[in-house]
């Protein structure tokens, strides 16, 4: 087959696949180029999803009448003074995007530069280029694109609904607006209400602002501010308590030198870093923005920019980590605020046991008096029915403690003083504006985790070595697996040998977690094994197998505690870092303000 010269055409058309994916993908290279442009405010125009029309209007400061001509020509760009590839600041620079969009759509620029008297057109129809003519246009630029993938109808089979276009359009708009607190963004179209992110102040405090903005208050009110900077490297941004986190990957937005990335990299030193405080199904939130000198970071590595390669990994990858663990040692003691509102929404009566909840009705309090059911007539499920259970006769469902006066300073504590056991298993606080209900499994669980994390790295952890050594009966594979780990085992108190083809003999256990079921212990430290990452750094595997010995170590759920006990496990929780949710990422406790109690009976 004999070789040929692509026509410019085909070329055209073979970039644009690499470029625009999708509407989205236009409306990013448009909106880079607004920001690239010096623009302050950004206005994002969309129909059908982006493929009838995406229009972005800046005040940025525009293009005379020769480059604009130029800038819908391949490989034309304006943000390579100097040709170096190793030195980019701009989030643009290809020179591919307006040719490419102009290839497989109707594109319309009008620009206005401050040298000129008056605004210039240009048009691109599936790659053919009109002359510039005269415009009307205030200082700025409108770029306007129509019937996107016309030129390529194959294309449009592989776009999805309009809808799911439109919200993977607010999902660009959204990480760009991020990126730039300073400009004002609007996202108009699609027969919805616009959507505008105003303009916020320089510095962190304009940063939580448009935070907030886009991922909401929830965010803004359980973020934790990251900031660390290291040989020329610094990571900046909020992460969100643990405790306020999602089930999937989406609410983790990464940029590098302003620049939004979906980098592996980044990403598993998140995942590394809240390794810690949440369960593996759920996911931390968190806006962090990496900054460093444009030739330590490749950008060209991707035609849509989304990945990046640093040249020292290592040194990105260990600051992410340090800096996510240092904010959350200083504020995960707090529980997310909407542990609260949840709580709250338990007591929601649900009439038809169908999730419908309504207002409170006192014809369904429990402590109105009503005929007894017929025989067979199904029970209403709610919180009525969980209520009427407390008064039910039997053993008293919780311990009131009468508060001493050398607690009575403790109601200014952040955890307030212990009034009560509930179940034997919550404990009761009273604060100066609210409640604290404390899980007393979970709070120990992290205490102890902690204090074995901080006995390991400072001496060791102390052994005790049991009078007559336990033996575990345990499958020959779980067996192996034990003893090819028992050096491993061994730094953390718990020394184990082979006992025969079917058994482990416990020798010694942890001292710090006193009288525990060695045997129970062993037995879920095989199965954790079976399901080990081997890819894993050994430092983690190890905390997962202290976290395994914290929870048995810990305050069982159904174990009475005096009220010296509550308030010292409350003492305790305050001075221990993380103390906010448990080692498997549930919280340890609620707060309920008095305004929230009070809202629950309408007293307000």
């Amino acid at each position: 087959m004999p070789v040929r010269q692509l026509t410019e055409d085909i070329v055209n058309r073979i970039a644009a696949g690499e470029v625009v994916e999708r509407p989205a993908s236009v409306v990013k290279e448009l909106v880079e180029n607004a920001l690239d442009a010096g623009a302050s405010r950004i206005e994002i125009v969309t129909d059908g999803g982006g493929r009838r029309l995406v229009r972005v209007s800046d005040d940025g400061e525009g293009m005379p009448r020769e480059d604009l001509a130029l800038a819908v020509e391949r490989h034309a760009t304006s943000k390579l003074p100097d040709g170096d590839l190793l030195a980019i600041r701009s989030l643009g620079f290809r020179g591919e995007a307006l040719p490419s969009i102009g290839a497989v759509g109707r594109l319309t620029i009008v620009t206005r530069h401050a040298s000129e008297p008056h605004a210039w057109s240009i048009s691109v129809e599936g790659g053919a280029k009109s002359p510039v003519r005269p415009a009307a246009l205030g200082q700025g630029t409108r770029v306007e694109v129509r019937d996107l993938f016309y030129a390529t109808p194959a294309r449009l089979k592989f776009l999805k609904s309009e809808r799911a276009e439109a919200e993977a359009v607010r999902e660009v708009v959204r990480r760009l607006a991020m990126s730039r607190p300073d400009v004002a963004f609007t996202l108009a179209g699609e027969e919805r209400a616009p959507v505008t992110f105003p303009a916020a102040m320089p510095g962190p405090v304009g940063r939580l602002a448009r935070l907030g903005d886009v991922l909401g208050a929830a965010f803004q009110a359980n973020a934790m501010e990251v900031a660390i900077a290291r040989e020329g490297v610094a990571v900046e941004g909020y992460a969100a308590l643990p405790t306020f986190s999602r089930a999937n990957a989406l609410g983790q937005y990464l940029f590098v030198n302003g620049r939004p990335v979906r980098d592996k990299l980044l990403l598993g030193a998140v995942r590394g870093a809240y390794a810690d405080h949440m369960p593996r199904d759920r996911f931390p939130v968190v806006a962090l923005f990496v900054t460093l000198d444009p030739h330590e970071v490749d950008v060209n590595v991707h035609p849509a920019k989304v990945e990046v390669r640093f040249r020292d990994p290592g040194l990105v990858r260990g600051l992410v980590v340090r800096a996510l663990q240092d904010a959350l040692m200083r504020g995960a003691k707090r529980a997310a605020t909407t542990g609260g509102a949840a709580t709250l929404a338990a007591f929601r009566p649900d009439p038809d046991g169908a999730g419908n909840a309504r207002g409170w009705d006192w014809r369904a309090s429990p402590a109105r008096p009503a005929a007894p059911p017929p025989a067979g007539a199904p029970r209403l499920a709610g919180f009525a029915e969980a209520a009427q259970a407390a008064f039910d006769v039997g053993d008293p469902a919780a311990a009131a403690a009468p508060l001493p006066a050398a607690e009575a300073d403790a109601l200014d504590r952040p955890l307030g003083a212990a009034l009560a056991q509930v179940h034997d298993t919550y404990v009761v606080a009273q604060t100066r504006d609210g409640i604290v209900i404390v899980d007393q499994h979970a709070a120990h669980e992290r205490l102890v985790y902690e204090r074995m994390k901080a006995a390991l790295e400072a001496e060791g952890i102390a052994r005790q070595v049991l009078l007559i050594p336990e033996i575990v009966e345990l499958d020959e594979a779980d067996v192996e697996r034990l003893a090819a780990r028992a050096e491993e085992l061994a730094r953390f108190g718990l020394v184990i040998e082979p006992f025969g083809p079917g058994a482990v003999a416990v020798r010694e256990t942890p001292a710090l977690l006193g009288e525990i079921d060695a045997a129970a212990l062993t037995r879920d430290l095989a199965q954790h094994l079976a399901e080990w990452d081997e890819t894993l750094p050994l430092e983690r595997r190890l905390m997962q197998v202290a976290a395994t010995m914290a929870c048995h170590g810990s305050v069982r759920a159904g174990r009475r505690l005096k009220p010296e006990e509550m308030n010292a496990l409350l003492r305790a929780m305050e001075a221990t870092p993380n103390s906010g949710q448990c080692n498997h990422g549930r919280p340890t406790y609620v707060e309920l303000k008095l305004s929230d109690i009070e809202r629950l009976f309408g007293r307000r």
